[in-house]
This record gives structure tokens, sequence and C-alpha cells, in this order.
């Protein structure tokens, strides 16, 4: 009879700890579920809205920089824009604007509204405030864009210190969007086969520049 009982109380003992297995399993198993197919459509959607409005706020660079960051210097600044003929009515855009200092020299010198375009945060913040310090930010603005993803085809004069592969790469979409007659300057770095009007040295600098022909050759497209 004591044996019996004993093995009862085993019997009891063994099943109860099995139902607290079960409900362990059951608990892990709840918490690693895979959401409903509902689930992920909501989910996505939040994410997809999210990714396509980002905030206005944000300054995350959308990728990294190109190019290593090298002010171009006061001297030559003022070459582009006299070999630009930048005058008050002109819309000048600078990619790769670092530091805002050809946009607002431009601003300050003769009035000429001037946009910067460049990919890194820290640069666009410190045009901002040099565009303060310089009391130009009515007539400069200075936006955290892609180049490549960029439309600047309201530029009347285009300025820019990059490489010169990137300059190539950069070519078609300068003539393809820039109205004719649109004048570009570029520090340093030539734009392949597409022959310069004018070459001005500064020193040992080098400032090339060009005028977007009415009708661009094909090669030059590409």
């Amino acid at each position: 009879m004591q044996l019996k009982t004993i093995r009862q109380s085993l019997f009891v003992g063994v099943s109860i700890l099995s139902f607290a297995a079960i409900g362990c399993t059951e608990q892990r198993n709840f918490e690693t579920v895979a959401p409903t197919p509902a689930a992920t459509s909501q989910t996505n959607s939040v994410s997809d809205l999210a990714q396509a409005t980002p905030s206005p706020t944000t300054e995350a660079p959308t990728r990294q920089p190109d190019v290593v960051y090298v002010p171009t210097p006061v001297p030559v600044v003022n070459e582009m824009l006299r070999l630009a003929n930048v005058q008050a009515n002109d819309v000048v855009y600078d990619l790769g604007s670092g530091d805002g200092r050809i946009v607002i020299a431009a601003a300050q010198k003769v009035g000429a509204r001037g946009i910067g375009i460049d990919i890194n945060p820290e640069r666009i913040r410190e045009a901002n405030e040099n565009a303060k310090k310089a009391g130009v930010t009515d007539r400069v603005e200075f936006r955290q864009q892609d180049l490549f993803q960029t439309d600047f085809s309201e530029a009347t004069v285009v300025t820019l210190y990059l490489l010169p592969e990137l300059n190539v790469k950069l070519r078609p979409k300068l003539l393809s969007e820039l109205k004719p007659g649109t004048r570009i300057v570029s520090h340093e770095f030539d734009m392949g086969d597409w022959k310069p009007e004018q070459v001005v040295k500064v020193g040992e600098r080098t400032v090339y520049y060009w005028v977007v022909p009415e009708t661009p050759p094909a090669n030059l497209k590409k």
C-alpha cells in the first residue's frame, strides 16, 4: 500500500513537471512567432512611408562623400567668378560647396543668388554659419544632397572642384539639364574630351571655363 502511494505521488509530480515544460515551450514559441501577413504589410508600409518622407531635420549623409574636402583658395574663387562673369541676375550653383565660400562670395560681390550642394552635413552647417556671418542668408541656400540626384537646371553658372573622373561622370547631366549659354567653371580639373573655352592659371592652380552649347556633341553626353 505504501509503495502504491509513492508511485502515485511520483506520477503526479512527473505530470506537473511535464505540464510546466509544455507551458514554457509554448511561451517561447509565442515570443518567436513570425508576424502575420497583415502585420508584415503594416510594418512595411510604415517603413516605406518613413523612407519616402524623410524628416527635414535628418542630417545623415545619403552616402559617403566622393572627395575629401579641400577649400578653394580665395584668389581662385575670385578668378572663377570673374571668368564666369557672374552678375546680380545670375543663379550660381556650387557643386560640392564645402564651407560655402564661392556662393557667399558671389552674393557679397555682385548680389547673385547662390545654391550650394554638398552631401556632408558638417559642411552644410559650416556654410550656413558662414552665410550668417557674411550677412547673405537672404541670397544663398545650402542643400544636403547628392550631386547626381540634384536638379540644378535653374543655374546660370555652375562651379565645381571635384575630381577628373567625377567631372566626366557629371558631364552628361550638366549638358542635359543646363540651358544653353550656362557657364561652367571648374577649379583644377577638366572634363575629359570636352574642350574648355578658356584655361586660366592662378599661381599654381588652374581654372577651366565652358559654356553649354545649343546642341552638345553626342560623344559628350555619354
